[in-house]
């Protein structure tokens, strides 16, 4: 049993490993081809590094390249994550943002593919979202902002893109007071498009509520809780309006991502039921969210 459970986690780590270098290669290719040439600023941890890459001759006397301060402000953040969320987590976010700085340095040359900064802002926004939602549904983190978005919303329940959108609010004033309101305004563009690409990606934060009609209520709490584990409150003793025969309703409250598996669940066990879902924008009590 054992050896099967090494087996399962060393294809797990070798998936993520693979997903990690996915997000690199994404992300240079949003900062070298559509926000550099375009000078968009990005959000989060990114955005903050442009900027400074941008302020460094004059702060410094020198230049400092993005890749060096992405690194650099990902640390601290790296170090709240091992102490939070997990060490695995931890340990795939440290993969993910020294890939993503290599893979900046290798695609150190931007192509200009236009000329035009709205599509550059659009397209950065929609490549770099895309990546970062990828890489959070698949239990690693990019780093920046997805570690600190993590930990607001398990306290808070907040949404990523907003607490996202949030701190990029900083990066767009000083982009906009420093290089000129025009590119923040474009920049913010991207930041918003980035935002709902990772809150359509990434599904885990948002949830649905579930209410199940079945006359085989035990047969399919029992499915379901062999697909996922979550808590189902059973009302007996409802009517059904038609033939007036019994039922049973059954609520529980589901991550998005989940959804697939209750379905799964219920064609096991009762192709006859009754299924809705509909979204639920908060929640409070407890609530089993698998460790990251």
């Amino acid at each position: 049993m054992r050896d099967i459970q090494n087996y399962f986690d060393r294809h797990l780590y070798i998936g993520r490993i693979g997903t990690a270098f996915i997000y690199a290669v994404m992300v240079s290719v949003a900062l070298n081809y559509f926000w550099t040439p375009g000078h968009i600023y990005s959000s989060g941890i990114t955005g903050l590094a442009q900027l400074f890459d941008s302020l460094s001759q004059g702060l410094f006397g020198f230049n400092i390249p993005v890749y060096i301060f992405l690194f650099v402000f990902n640390v601290p953040l790296i170090i709240a994550a091992w102490r939070s969320i997990g060490h695995r987590f931890a340990i795939f976010t440290t993969i993910a943002v020294l890939l993503a700085s290599i893979m900046i340095r290798v695609i150190d040359k931007p192509v200009t593919l236009t000329h035009d900064p709205l599509i550059d802002a659009i397209f950065g926004g929609l490549v770099n979202g895309f990546a970062t939602g990828l890489a959070l549904r698949n239990g690693i983190s990019t780093g920046g902002l997805d570690i600190l978005g993590i930990l607001i919303r398990k306290r808070t329940g907040m949404r990523m893109g907003i607490v996202n959108m949030t701190f990029n609010a900083f990066i767009m004033l000083a982009a906009g007071l420093v290089f000129g309101w025009q590119f923040a305004f474009y920049s913010a563009i991207g930041v918003f498009v980035n935002a709902k690409v990772i809150d359509t990606v990434y599904t885990r934060q948002q949830k649905m509520q579930i209410m199940i009609i079945t006359d085989r209520p035990k047969t399919v709490v029992d499915s379901i809780q062999n697909h996922l584990r979550r808590g189902i409150t059973i009302i007996h003793g409802a009517e059904g309006a038609y033939k007036h025969d019994n039922k049973d309703v059954l609520f529980t409250v589901i991550s998005q991502y989940e959804q697939y598996e209750v379905t799964e669940a219920l064609a096991e066990s009762d192709v006859h039921a009754f299924m809705s879902m509909w979204r639920v924008d908060k929640i409070q009590g407890n609530f089993y969210e698998p460790k990251l």
